[in-house]
């Protein structure tokens, strides 16, 4: 609505802030998460198919050192998960332990 104001009865930016009780850094704000999301979850696809076996540690060490690409990595995790790409965690094999004999 502020932006409408800007524009139509060319009221200033700050004057329309004020008025609809907003912050500037509101006003100006431009989201750009969807298409670098997409590029991330691309990537990630066609990473886990090549490599079946690399969890999500691997995969983001490969974006951010060999692709270049800056990211958070709970970012590339919040994606990661969305995609479903977990690897089942395998639990650990406890050993049979032999009962001491009685000498």
């Amino acid at each position: 609505m502020a932006k409408q104001a800007v524009k139509g009865k060319g009221m200033s930016i700050r004057q329309a802030c004020i008025n609809f009780s907003i912050s500037e850094t509101c006003y100006r704000y431009q989201a750009r998460r969807a298409d670098e999301d997409a590029q991330i979850a691309n990537e990630l696809i066609h990473l886990t198919q090549w490599q079946h076996n690399w969890g999500f540690g691997l995969c983001f060490l490969y974006l951010r050192n060999v692709r270049g690409r800056k990211c958070n990595h709970k970012r590339v995790y919040r994606i990661y998960c969305e995609l479903q790409l977990n690897l089942r965690i395998k639990p650990k094999r406890r050993l049979m332990r032999t009962t001491p004999s009685a000498a």
